[in-house]
């Protein structure tokens, strides 16, 4: 408002001087003069424009708003905080199921910058519109939210399908009422299945996915793909990441689920921490050196700034077809208890773990080649495994205090 009152104030002022200036050509009645003293008004209009226009470029997040659905979990406030350092406005709606809304003020805390919140269940159709009905300068939106647990979506299948399916059709659609074209969609390895050739590239067929939390990736994916071919004007992306872990740096945002863990780490860390009593690993009998489940470890910053890459590939038109997904991950295999032995190696602490059966829905190996990510859109995961597991440690360490 600051800006906007001294722009004004420049503006009136140079009226105010073009004003007096012929005025006094007239009185003087010199042409000449009265040309100069133009070209001298022009000259000072000139710069006026060049100013608010570098102003603009300087402050982008007006010009460039971003819908950030769950933006208070994990991954999505990761990405919060990377959007607002890129120059991104925010906006952040979440029904807080699975998050807390003191996750404000760690993203606060780290950029300087409050993101805008409404809590709203992205299942409600008319709430959602109404969303997008009040925030008309909306340029794009991450489509975040949604039930997470492999193991718990086993147990409860039909809220997974009415949750997960319904938030994203919801979005779309009022995306496609309002006007707004380009959302990036967090999608899953889970669509892969058990995959029959590793790493697995974007051209490895899907495969039934072993749990309903990864088919409902599936079906949103093609719900994606079959918009795209009628909405010619939407520009629709997914991101199909591997398994995020670690905290931010500076351990004022991190994983932080309501209840008890689904994930390994922050279950992993809460052990250490002496508030549960022991990890328990899901199987050691599996196809693998050490018999025990091996997955694609990705650091949740360098997750995070692919979402602020997809984003400003389609905001530039750069995307290649209206529907695009990717592979985010690392490209390395690491197991569990590999995880494990990695994480008392970054620490110096050790973990209190168990060998306990499989558990319903998990596969037993899976790794991205990402290739066509590092190639496409230029971006590469860069945080060590070790760095990752230090920081996610640290994280616990600041909740405790």
């Amino acid at each position: 408002m600051k800006n906007q009152n001294k722009s004004n104030n420049l503006v009136e002022n140079s009226f105010f001087f073009f004003n007096l200036l012929s005025r006094s050509s007239a009185d003087n009645g010199g042409l000449i003069n009265y040309l100069i003293k133009l070209f001298v008004f022009l000259e000072i209009l000139v710069i006026y424009c060049l100013l608010c226009i570098t102003f603009k470029l300087n402050n982008k997040s007006c010009l460039m708003k971003v819908f950030v659905t769950g933006g208070t979990g994990y991954i999505g406030s990761h990405t919060v905080v990377e959007l607002q350092q890129n120059g991104f406005d925010v906006v952040i709606v979440d029904n807080l199921s699975n998050s807390n809304i003191a996750v404000l003020d760690g993203i606060e805390k780290i950029t300087g910058i409050r993101p805008e919140f409404e809590k709203i269940d992205l299942t409600e159709a008319d709430k959602v519109e109404d969303f997008f009905v009040r925030h008309k300068d909306i340029v794009a939106v991450i489509h975040f939210a949604a039930l997470k647990a492999v193991g718990e979506s086993v147990q409860k299948p039909l809220e997974y399908y009415r949750n997960n399916l319904n938030s994203l059709m919801n979005v779309i659609s009022s995306m496609k009422k309002t006007g707004v074209k380009n959302l990036v969609f967090s999608s899953s390895c889970t669509v892969y299945g058990q995959a029959d050739v590793l790493p697995v590239t974007e051209q490895t067929p899907r495969k039934q996915a072993e749990s309903p939390y990864g088919n409902t990736k599936a079906m949103c994916e093609d719900i994606m793909r079959d918009v795209a071919k009628v909405e010619k004007e939407m520009n629709l992306l997914a991101l199909r990441y591997f398994n995020p872990i670690g905290a931010h740096p500076s351990a004022l945002i991190g994983e932080l689920p309501n209840g008890v863990p689904n994930n390994l780490i922050p279950y992993l860390t809460q052990t250490v921490a002496g508030i549960r009593e022991q990890l328990s690993v899901f199987g050691d009998d599996y196809d693998t050196p050490d018999g025990s489940a091996i997955r694609d470890y990705i650091d949740v910053v360098d997750l995070a700034k692919a979402h602020v890459v997809a984003i400003r590939r389609l905001l530039e038109g750069k995307n290649r077809n209206n529907y695009e997904y990717f592979n985010i991950g690392t490209g390395n295999g690491v197991s569990v208890l590999g995880l494990i032995k990695a994480f008392e190696k970054a620490t110096g602490e050790k973990v209190n773990y168990k060998i306990v059966g499989r558990r319903a829905g998990d596969i037993e190996k899976v790794w991205a080649d990402t290739s066509y990510a590092n190639n496409e859109l230029g971006w590469k995961a860069v945080a060590s495994l070790e760095e990752t597991l230090a920081n996610a440690w640290k994280w616990q360490k600041h909740l405790m205090k």
